[in-house]
């Protein structure tokens, strides 16, 4: 075998599938929901959440479809429109930098969630949630100064690490939610060329991180995060910031995400 035949080979037994999401409900949920997030790890733009739901009667995931972060933004956006015929339902949320701001990455995460929930067509019984932290479910004691509702009740959560490489909605998921949140970088773009957003969609590439020592942040940035050249909470350019670097809140882990 050649080595593109080799490639092809281990490229199509890495496929996700639907093993997963068809156990869960032959063990008794009819409507599962399955999500995936993108931005966490942005200087600026939303944190967006897609929700793909399946049942039963759903027929294997259309041919291509991968983590978004194995695809091209050509093969993303073939895919997005076949993702959204073939599932029996989908949704898209996000949280705008300034509820960023004010709540915390991990909150703007749990109203992204909740607001793709709440744009479903069918009730979910439970959703799958890629990775090791339950950011949708509403803690028990939730600060007053939280976000607003949105759900009244929060289907079951269930996490599983790379569900994203397992689980073939999960990954449809996290197709739409890329799409989606891309679009709107690409918008935002058009306001803000100086930024390079329309390549880098937000995250520290070079360009953007030149531009906002030179320029300072726009409404846009999350402003309440160290963003590299502005002092944390100001909006004002620090002197001695450092050229290179991502934006951390305190105890979050350093987030690398390539823009396509």
């Amino acid at each position: 075998m050649t080595a593109a035949g080799r490639a092809r080979t281990a490229w199509n037994r890495a496929a996700p599938t639907l093993r997963v999401e068809r156990q869960i409900i032959r063990d008794g949920v009819p409507v599962l929901a399955c999500a995936d997030e993108v931005g966490r790890g942005s200087l600026s733009g939303p944190v967006t959440v897609g929700v793909v739901v399946v049942t039963a009667e759903s027929r294997a995931v259309p041919q291509g479809v991968r983590d978004s972060k194995l695809l091209s933004a050509a093969e993303r956006e073939r895919l997005a429109p076949l993702i959204r015929r073939w599932a029996a339902c989908w949704s898209v949320g996000h949280a705008e930098p300034a509820e960023i701001d004010a709540y915390g990455i991990i909150a703007a995460l749990r109203l992204a969630a909740h607001r793709a929930i709440a744009g479903l067509d069918l009730a979910p019984g439970a959703l799958l949630l890629d990775g090791n932290h339950d950011y949708v479910t509403t803690p028990a004691q939730d600060t007053l100064l939280g976000p607003p509702t949105v759900l009244d009740v929060v289907p079951p959560v269930r996490t599983i690490v790379k569900a994203d490489l397992r689980c073939a909605a999960v990954a449809a998921a996290s197709i739409l939610a890329k799409t989606e949140r891309d679009a709107i970088m690409t918008r935002l773009h058009d306001d803000h060329p100086e930024y390079g957003w329309a390549e880098n969609k937000g995250y520290s590439a070079p360009e953007h991180l030149a531009a906002l020592r030179r320029l300072g942040p726009t409404p846009h940035h999350r402003t309440s995060w160290r963003l590299p050249g502005v002092e944390a909470g100001t909006g004002d350019v620090a002197a001695d910031a450092p050229v290179l670097g991502d934006a951390l809140l305190p105890g979050e882990p350093l987030t690398l995400d390539v823009a396509g």
